[in-house]
């Protein structure tokens, strides 16, 4: 029996007894290989139990399960043999790479809110190297944090110095297609960029096609709330989606975001793009990871 025919044959066996984590759900069994209406996109560890530990092989079980996408926030650490093989694969199974992260090191700390020379002089050798790496697995969008704020500079400067790093970043992804897309983040207060609304008013500012939001709906959730209405005013902006529910960073259903109505507003609107799945497993093992397609087969259920 080939391998992805044993997959799908042993996948639908074991998925038969789960059933949404509702007591008022119905019963919904897991379709292997039906693709889903929205590009989840999962990353690199999600499906480690029925994929094993190469990433490439997890990218194999991912398409037999219908996603269309990945992410790989570490796409840069890893040696170039191993990011034109995941690039291989992406292209044989017909899928899409989502975001890797143009890392500017030390956990954001380094900031481009000061407006140090050393900083920025980083920031653009990074966004150069990220441009090689994503040619090799097609990657067309590149997670920015400008890093931490500075307390002892007023906003506006800093604003105006991560408009001009930026600025000079997306001179060198131009070219080539690749978007940055900007992330606020909930991770902590100690962080610049955290709204939805101050992304956008910089992506205004810097005036180019790539330089874009990267919209987590988690962080989002966390931060400011009101999701459908700011997804709404930031729309012109928004090139990405992120998910994760709240509390827990897990997969949909298990926190109190209603996944099912941002899906299908979403892609009522048009959204075709990437939905980087960028959360935990809410349960450990094969059947976590059981129940976590399911949970999407949930919510896509629109």
């Amino acid at each position: 029996m080939k391998r992805r025919n044993f997959i799908q044959t042993g996948l639908t066996a074991m998925a038969s007894a789960l059933t949404i984590g509702s007591a008022t759900a119905t019963e919904t069994k897991i379709v292997a290989g039906k693709p889903f209406k929205l590009n989840y996109a999962p990353h690199d560890g999600m499906f480690k139990n029925h994929g094993g530990s190469d990433f490439v092989d997890q990218i194999k079980f991912m398409a037999d399960q219908g996603f269309r996408g990945i992410e790989d926030n570490g796409l840069l650490a890893r040696p170039v043999a191993e990011q034109e093989r995941i690039g291989k694969t992406l292209s044989q199974l017909g899928m899409t790479m989502g975001v890797f992260v143009i890392d500017g090191g030390d956990n954001w700390k380094t900031s481009l809110t000061t407006g140090k020379q050393e900083f920025k002089d980083n920031f653009i050798k990074t966004c150069k190297f990220s441009v090689e790496a994503a040619k090799r697995v097609n990657a067309k969008w590149a997670t920015v944090v400008p890093g931490f704020f500075e307390r002892r500079m007023p906003i506006g400067i800093q604003t105006a110095n991560v408009v001009d790093a930026l600025r000079r970043g997306a001179e060198i992804l131009e070219p080539s297609g690749l978007i940055m897309v900007l992330e606020p983040l909930s991770d902590t207060p100690e962080l610049f960029l955290r709204f939805s609304d101050q992304t956008f008013e910089i992506c205004k500012a810097v005036k180019s096609p790539s330089c874009k939001i990267l919209y987590d709906v988690y962080h989002m959730q966390r931060n400011e709330g009101n999701i459908i209405n700011n997804i709404n005013s930031c729309w012109d902006e928004i090139a990405y989606f992120q998910i994760g529910d709240n509390p827990g960073r897990n997969e949909p259903t298990t926190g109190e975001i209603n996944y099912k109505n941002i899906f299908k507003h979403i892609y009522d609107k048009g959204y075709r793009g990437i939905m980087g799945m960028e959360h935990g497993n809410a349960k450990p093992g094969k059947e976590g990871e059981l129940a976590l397609i399911q949970a999407y087969r949930e919510s896509d259920n629109f």
